[in-house]
């Protein structure tokens, strides 16, 4: 694709990466197939192509408008575009441009910032959203289906092993997992400690930035980015071997960290430290196969996957997981249409519902076709999300795992 950027943008970094991703496309439509907004909207500035398209009038200085803003908030950021395209273009970082200038260049409505204000305000703070889930759970009969649905019920966190090994990992505790799901780190804990590994959880580290950077308040993300790696840095010197992430979103922010700081001359080094020692919690436990395959028990069940788009498709995790769960002995079902997505993608079930829960409603019946006993996922987002649209229970599938190991 032909560029000619607009001066104000051209010769900066910004422009200069817009300017190479917006080189590789060719124009193909090979991403359109694989869009969930193209696929349920049917309009072409609902895909990664049409949307690539209005970016690069916006770069070059054609008028930024509602109707550009509106197309990009539309986009799932859910990069099945990325997988599918063979020109290698990184529309993930391009609309994340696209986005940081239409949020300067275009006001929003009153409600529409007054929402995505809310949510940055409260989402990544666990204290204070952790009080919220709490009074959601006491409420939730009085409260609207929507709301409740989207309320998950406790489930107890069981003991955590204090660290004792002389391997050590860091695991991020995040801001939203610890009150909706604290049992997914403590099984992480447990499983790593029967053999031999100890995770620790950073004083100081918390929510990774990914959802305050989603809702376009970039800079401000940037502070939980240099938050983290202070909180970690003292631990990494130390010899901490990786940094366990058990929610795929987290991990693929977290995995982007030397991205996003590449031009800071203060945090550039150890931001890409942080990236390279960072893991999903499949890619650990993957590499321990050995050790813990004779910890598991044979186990029955018909298990449905769902893989997050942030592991499939931001950090490109194929098979890992329903290789694990085979490992345990289940019977993994066939999921039609397994590379979509579900419609959690951080906020978007909250700021686009109506697509979200049609992006639901599909998924649910593709994990259900299968007749599963239970659903797993890889991300605490998504399994919110399905749970509040299945009767089957839906758990992380770390924790499967861990119930199977002795």
């Amino acid at each position: 694709m032909q560029t000619r950027l607009a001066d104000w943008i051209r010769d900066t970094p910004a422009g200069v990466e817009a300017d190479a991703i917006l080189r590789k496309c060719v124009h193909c439509g090979f991403c359109l197939a694989t869009c969930p907004t193209y696929n349920l909207l049917g309009d072409e500035l609902d895909s990664p192509r049409g949307r690539i398209y209005l970016m690069k009038q916006m770069l070059e200085g054609a008028p930024v408008t509602r109707r550009t803003q509106l197309h990009l908030d539309r986009c799932l950021t859910c990069r099945a575009c990325e997988t599918t395209c063979p020109s290698g273009v990184e529309y993930g970082r391009l609309v994340d441009i696209g986005r940081d200038i239409i949020e300067a260049k275009v006001e929003r409505k009153p409600w529409d910032r007054f929402r995505r204000w809310f949510l940055k305000s409260t989402l990544p703070h666990a204290g204070p959203f952790g009080f919220a889930m709490r009074l959601g759970r006491v409420f939730r009969g009085v409260l609207p289906q929507s709301i409740a649905a989207k309320i998950p019920h406790l489930r107890p966190a069981g003991s955590t092993p204090a660290p004792r090994h002389a391997r050590r990992m860091l695991v991020l505790g995040g801001c939203v997992q610890p009150s909706m799901a604290p049992s997914i780190n403590a099984a992480t804990a447990r499983l790593l400690d029967r053999i031999g590994i100890s995770l620790v959880e950073a004083p100081g580290a918390g929510c990774c930035g990914g959802v305050t950077f989603h809702l376009n308040y970039q800079q401000e993300a940037l502070g939980y980015v240099k938050r983290n790696i202070d909180a970690w840095w003292p631990h990494v010197e130390a010899g901490a071997e990786a940094i366990v992430i058990t929610a795929s979103g987290c991990g693929t922010t977290v995995k982007d960290y030397g991205h996003l700081l590449a031009h800071d001359k203060e945090y550039a080094a150890k931001a890409a430290r942080i990236s390279e020692l960072t893991r999903d919690v499949s890619e650990v436990i993957a590499a321990e196969r050995a050790a813990i395959a004779p910890l598991l028990k044979p186990a029955g069940g018909k298990v449905a996957f769902h893989s997050p788009c942030s592991l499939q498709h931001g950090q490109k995790i194929v098979g890992a997981v329903e290789g694990l769960l085979r490992d345990a002995g289940f019977t993994l079902t066939v999921v039609p249409d397994a590379y979509s997505c579900c419609g959690s993608a951080g906020t978007y079930s909250i700021l686009k519902p109506e697509l979200s829960k049609r992006l639901l409603h599909a998924k649910v019946r593709a994990l259900k076709s299968g007749k599963p006993t239970e659903i797993a996922t890889a991300n605490i987002g998504c399994l919110a999300h399905i749970a509040s649209g299945t009767e089957l229970p839906v758990r992380h599938w770390v924790e499967l795992l861990e119930e199977r190991s002795v």
